[in-house]
């Protein structure tokens, strides 16, 4: 299994609700491709260095977790069909 990291850029407007159950789908979608969580990070509000969808705030997201290649994969997709999401990247740590 491989260490990855992967951080997640979401909508600012969210209430505490959405952000958990987003944390919570994310954490599902690692584990249920048999990889294990190691940390999760919010880094909460920040300023993005140039507006996205219409915003300047994003909510930042740091998950790290090990995996075979195929979790990273199944995590992109579904990254790419959340709503919620302004941007995402999942690199391999040590790269």
């Amino acid at each position: 299994m491989r260490a990855y990291e992967c951080v997640v850029v979401l909508k600012p407007d969210q209430e505490e609700e959405v952000l958990n159950g987003t944390v919570e789908r994310l954490s599902a979608v690692v584990t249920g491709q048999g990889g294990t969580l190691s940390e999760v990070n919010r880094w909460g509000k920040r300023r993005l260095a140039y507006e996205i969808g219409g915003f300047r705030e994003g909510y930042y997201l740091l998950l790290k977790f090990q995996g075979e290649a195929g979790v990273p994969a199944e995590l992109e997709r579904v990254l790419k069909l959340s709503e919620d999401v302004l941007r995402h990247l999942v690199v391999r740590e040590g790269e």
